[in-house]
């Protein structure tokens, strides 16, 4: 089983509202490998939108992504995409 770690940085200015949690829960759905995010120590499961709306990722927060399973590499790839677009509001 393939495991895989990554740290990204919240750029939006409104940092993981309720829209962009739901981008991220949404892809996180769409594989089959559990995946979870953390900040600051809390651990939540990513395919929970009350668990990423708990981590409270301001801009400038640091999320470490962790995606373990099967389809681990997919899924990292397709959370970087959500990520890095700044959730499509850059």
């Amino acid at each position: 089983m393939q495991r895989l770690e990554r740290t990204f940085t919240i750029v939006n200015s409104l940092g993981m509202h309720a829209r962009p949690a739901a981008m991220v829960v949404q892809t996180a759905n769409r594989f089959r490998s559990d995946v979870q995010f953390e900040k600051d120590g809390l651990q939540i499961n990513a395919k929970s939108i009350m668990g990423v709306l708990t981590l409270a990722a301001g801009k400038g927060s640091s999320v470490v992504v962790a995606c373990e399973g099967e389809d681990a590499a997919d899924a990292m790839a397709a959370l970087a995409k959500v990520f890095e677009s700044g959730f499509g509001e850059r």
